[in-house]
């Protein structure tokens, strides 16, 4: 059958256990009926298959015994049959499309954001281990020892404009409404994020400290570095599962290509219609992009800032590994994310995201939230994406294992949402006189300790 391995799930799957699939379609708030529409375009698309096949077969005999009228009689058949046999075709595979990637059993049950769980929370300020939790010092206008700092926290903008390190004003006269410049000392602290994950993820002392704490002797194979493009083919993204929602995406309509909103929507497509021998697994990228998003829907919410932006930058992990490794795989991508965070000493949270609040590749979400004092909460800076083998039926990206060839299984997840840790860095290091203290990890590369006004 045509499309059969070019779909998100697997057909054959769906046969056999379309309750199964309905129930895990339902709780990622889809109608369970699509199900029941896949089944019977199936039905209709393998029936007329069938006949389509049989009639080009009577074609080729007709051809080969020189039987003219019999060949001109199943012509005309085929001219009639084929047509609608197309167009069933696109019927099925579209609806096929539409089905998400079933929730693993471990993801919690959800309608929404409002239903995630937070698993656990780390703080430097609290004896406590990443994996015993800890809440962040909470500043305090009134002061005294036991509320932390002896001041009221600003918030990053405001941090940001008297430092003359974010400027949103002159960006909106000239680009428009949730665009920023980045000047000075903020630009370094871009530059120094971005080379701190790159030094981590490349190497595999590093990497080998935290794969073992996922799993004694897991793989600390290094990530190869990546510019990936900005811009991707429509076809390409659909393959991704990330074109939808459209709206969210910016579109050349003159070169018919779209600008990425993550790294990972041209860095998973690299193997395309490729097969993998096992001994390359896991095969890991790190890339860095500038991204971009309408964000739709959203106005008049996190308009403050550089927290929510058309365009921003971010250094973003993707992974190709066998079946087997996959939820490893997806672990050992968090806790990259906490040992980067913990390198700044950044108070977060890390939280499981629920059905409903799911992307439709995704089997299983993990994000960590950054504590913002300027907000006196949590923020989402990274996600990890745990895809199994959904984005990879798509892309027809294989692999080869004990003679046989199967589909490798893909994960996504963010090293540093720039803009956003560039947040979190003013809001946690805010000293009382209106300067901040740089990250100890960062200095190197800042070439300072503070920051006290925008000059570099």
């Amino acid at each position: 059958m045509l499309y059969l391995n070019k779909l998100m799930l697997d057909i054959q799957f769906i046969r056999e256990n379309s309750e199964k699939v309905k129930k895990g379609v339902a709780a990622k708030q889809l109608d369970p009926k699509l199900v029941d529409k896949v089944l019977e375009l199936d039905a209709k698309y393998r029936k007329l298959l069938g006949e389509v096949e049989n009639l080009r077969s009577e074609r080729n005999k007709a051809a080969q015994e020189k039987d003219i009228e019999k060949g001109k009689k199943v012509k005309s058949e085929l001219q009639k049959k084929e047509p609608e046999f197309k167009k069933v075709e696109e019927e099925y595979k579209d609806a096929v499309n539409q089905i998400p990637n079933l929730p693993a059993d471990d993801v919690p049950e959800g309608k929404d954001e409002r239903e995630n769980k937070v698993t656990r929370k780390w703080s430097p300020s609290s004896e406590a281990s990443a994996d015993q939790g800890g809440e962040p010092k909470k500043f305090s206008a009134k002061g005294g020892p036991a509320s932390g700092w002896d001041f009221k926290p600003k918030d990053h903008l405001e941090l940001g404009e008297a430092l003359d390190i974010i400027d949103v004003k002159v960006a909106s006269k000239v680009t428009g409404a949730r665009f920023g410049y980045l000047k000075g000392d903020a630009a370094l602290l871009e530059f120094a994020l971005i080379q701190h994950a790159f030094s981590v993820l490349t190497n595999s002392d590093e990497l080998k400290k935290i794969a073992d704490k996922v799993k004694e002797g897991y793989s600390s194979k290094p990530f190869i570095p990546i510019v990936p493009p900005v811009m991707v083919r429509p076809d390409v993204f659909g393959k991704m599962a990330r074109l939808e929602p459209k709206e969210e995406r910016y579109y050349i309509k003159s070169d018919d290509l779209y600008l990425i909103g993550s790294a990972e929507h041209t860095l998973g497509p690299m193997h395309m219609d490729e097969v993998l021998p096992e001994k390359n697994l896991p095969l890991r990228y790190v890339g860095f992009s500038t991204s971009f998003r309408r964000e739709a829907g959203t106005y008049g919410k996190d308009t403050k800032g550089i927290l929510r932006v058309h365009q921003f930058d971010k250094v973003e992990m993707e992974s190709f590994t066998t079946p087997e490794d996959s939820d490893k795989e997806q672990d050992f991508f968090v806790a990259i994310q906490e040992y980067l965070m913990q390198s700044l000493e950044i108070p977060y949270q890390i939280v499981m995201i629920c059905t409903g609040d799911m992307g439709a590749p995704d089997y299983r979400q993990v994000d960590l939230e950054a504590w913002l004092p300027g907000e006196g909460k949590y923020r989402e800076t990274h996600t990890s994406d745990n895809m199994t083998d959904y984005q990879a039926r798509r892309l027809n990206t294989r692999v080869q294992a004990k003679g046989k060839t199967g589909f490798v299984h893909m994960n996504d997840a963010t090293a540093f949402a720039v803009g956003r840790t560039i947040i979190a860095i003013l809001e946690n290091y805010q000293q009382k006189d209106g300067s901040i203290l740089i990250p100890k990890v960062l200095q190197k590369w800042v070439g300072k300790d503070k920051i006290t006004s925008g000059a570099s």
